[in-house]
């Protein structure tokens, strides 16, 4: 009972993790990339349509080419898991010697008594199919894939991108003077990536004032750039 409790938690854990990490690729980019074009754009023109209209562009492109990055990753994994599992499965057969060999030393280095060892492991390598799964996990260090995990992360990451890009093109939908509307998209952007930043780097582990203001910064100097660069194309 204790184990089955244990082993959900594992995968909870997991599931809020590969979440949590598509959730930052795809915000990370969206507040960033879009932030960067629409401060360029408001160097070089004066219109807030024509930022509209590429910003929304991008955010579409953005979304699209991120998210297929995300399904792409997940297909990988998966299939390098069907390719591990294809090959211990060849191992168990054809090399089992090896295979016992190597679970014992599994079971050696959690510090089980030599009898304890080859009683484990004659016991694991009577189900094949337990066996291998056992060798992909402990051995190789691989949990089966959740065959879903693909379109999720897709989902997840061309989501998250759209929700970041929205906010630094959110004020030119309403002011028309695009240099005025960069002064609202800079100050709604930059408090957007503060507190992402904090909250990213408080779930990571790492100082979050301190993540907050690289983060921040990261942001802040991509716009800075790409507003310059334009306007000295403009004169």
């Amino acid at each position: 009972m204790d184990t089955h409790l244990h082993h959900d938690h594992i995968e909870n854990h997991l599931k809020s993790s590969d979440l949590l990490r598509d959730v930052v690729i795809g915000m990370s980019d969206g507040l960033t990339v879009p932030f960067a074009l629409a401060a360029g754009l408001s160097g070089a023109v004066d219109s807030s349509s024509i930022i509209i209209i590429a910003g929304i562009a991008e955010i579409a492109a953005g979304s699209i080419a991120m998210g297929l990055g995300g399904y792409l990753a997940g297909k990988t994994e998966q299939d390098h898991y069907r390719s591990e599992v294809k090959r211990e499965y060849d191992e168990v057969e054809n090399l089992r010697h090896r295979e016992l060999e190597e679970t014992k030393e599994f079971f050696a280095n959690i510090g089980l008594s030599p009898a304890l060892q080859d009683q484990a492991t004659a016991e694991i390598a009577q189900d094949k199919d337990r066996w291998v799964d056992f060798m992909m996990k402990y051995e190789l260090g691989l949990d089966k894939p959740d065959p879903k995990r693909a379109t999720k992360s897709a989902l997840n990451i061309g989501l998250s991108y759209i929700a970041g890009g929205v906010i630094p093109l959110s004020p030119y939908f309403f002011i028309a003077d695009a240099k005025e509307a960069l002064i609202y998209s800079v100050i709604a952007t930059l408090i957007c990536l503060f507190i992402f930043g904090f909250f990213k780097s408080k779930i990571t582990g790492i100082n979050p004032w301190l993540g907050a203001l690289r983060v921040t910064m990261i942001g802040a100097l991509a716009a800075a750039a790409a507003f310059g660069v334009a306007s000295l194309f403009e004169h």
